[in-house]
């Protein structure tokens, strides 16, 4: 029987991208996923590794129970897992029940298969006030999505987020950096020296006040050979000023303990690249 509050909710979701929009980006998706996705995180592991830093993949959970070999895989490195859903679609055109269900479903998965995770992040960085409170439900330590909301997407520290209930949440929230891969490439064709110089200046306005910067750099994008040069210009600058770039859980629980960053780093940049699909039919079974 086909429930029909979830196929509106589709339909809605898909309205948003138009026809037109749908097709092009298959076409493009196609491309990028003919580089095999272990060779895309071999090339950003190895320049991480060469800066010693560290980065968070926010994980579709439908995408990791499908390929348990890519997740064993990717748990190996000394990097972090966080959760991104259940299935790529925007909470805001779900139901509070839809949306409950989405959160269970997704820690279900992780929890069988043994995913360590503390931190969350809506797909779309789409919320509703029911999805703000869910992440406090089920005692997320952080959130790495509402940070690109306008309101908050141009800070440099940490926060808290008011609930309907008037108490303040007890996850942290972090500014997510307004240009992300798919901004930078997708929209604006940018070259990976380009790119780089936004995301430095970015890094820079940070600096001023020692605080904190969050950038989005999909795996399927920045690993790839035409961009990788990004990641690896963006990390050297970072190691030239004695940056520190950890993981969003260390981040989040140094700071909380301390108030100031490890080694008294003059600036905190956090990795995190959303990992939606891992091949093309991912892509295709998803819309």
């Amino acid at each position: 029987m086909v429930d029909i509050s979830s196929l509106m909710s589709w339909t809605r979701h898909l309205r948003t991208r138009r026809g037109i929009q749908i097709f092009s980006h298959t076409t493009k998706m196609f491309r990028l996923h003919m580089t095999p996705f272990f060779q895309l995180l071999q090339r950003i592991f190895n320049t991480l590794d060469e800066f010693d830093s560290k980065f968070t993949f926010p994980l579709v959970a439908k995408t990791a129970q499908t390929h348990p070999d890519v997740v064993r895989w990717l748990c190996s490195f000394p990097h972090e897992i966080a959760i991104h859903g259940y299935k790529h679609v925007r909470y805001p055109f779900l139901t509070a029940q839809q949306q409950a269900l989405e959160f269970e479903r997704a820690i279900q998965i992780f929890k069988g298969m043994k995913i360590p995770f503390k931190g969350f992040r809506a797909p779309y960085n789409a919320y509703s006030e029911i999805t703000m409170e869910l992440v406090e439900k089920h005692k997320f330590n952080w959130d790495g999505g509402i940070g690109f909301h306008p309101n908050y997407r141009h800070g440099n520290n940490f926060f808290k987020i008011q609930l309907r209930n008037k108490r303040m949440s007890s996850y942290t929230c972090i500014p997510l950096c307004e240009w992300s891969d798919d901004r930078l490439i997708d929209s604006h064709r940018l070259s990976s020296e380009k790119m780089a110089n936004i995301l430095i200046h970015h890094m820079k306005k940070a600096r001023q006040i020692r605080g904190v910067i969050m950038y989005d750099l999909h795996p399927i994008r920045i690993g790839q050979k035409k961009y990788i040069q990004c990641l690896n210009s963006l990390l050297s600058y970072a190691n030239k000023i004695d940056a520190w770039v950890p993981t969003v859980s260390d981040a989040v629980d140094y700071w909380s303990k301390n108030h100031q960053w490890k080694g008294d780093a003059p600036v905190c940049c956090l990795l995190t690249g959303d990992i939606d699909n891992f091949t093309f039919f991912d892509f295709i079974r998803r819309i």
